[in-house]
């Protein structure tokens, strides 16, 4: 059950950062100029509640599995976030962040590794 908690965390992590950068979007960025409406903004908002549900999982998660295993595998949000930036925007992602991502995935395996 930790590791599904885990698993979920790292999605809303990674959710939170799809809908912020949707939503900076849409405002074309931020500044001071437009700073309380994007702020307040739908997308906005829905990112600040994933990551505090991200947050509540979090505290779960550390009650059950030791800091050492739990903190390097939430690390696997940074190797799908690459995914998710790759197929949700169109990002060009040049070949030493797929490695870099790839690392992050072996490295989260053989700490995972029993």
């Amino acid at each position: 059950m930790a590791y599904i908690m885990l698993f979920l965390n790292i999605i809303l992590l990674v959710a939170g950062q799809l809908v912020w950068k949707t939503g900076l979007e849409q405002h074309g960025g931020i500044h001071l100029g437009n700073f309380l409406s994007v702020l307040f903004s739908p997308l906005i908002l829905t990112g600040i509640l994933f990551y505090g549900l991200a947050t509540v999982l979090w505290f779960f998660v550390l009650s059950r599995l030791p800091l050492s295993l739990a903190y390097p595998l939430q690390s696997l949000a940074y190797a799908l976030g690459i995914v998710a930036a790759w197929y949700f925007f169109g990002e060009s992602v040049p070949l030493n962040r797929w490695i870099g991502a790839a690392v992050i995935v072996i490295g989260a395996t053989i700490i995972a590794a029993k």
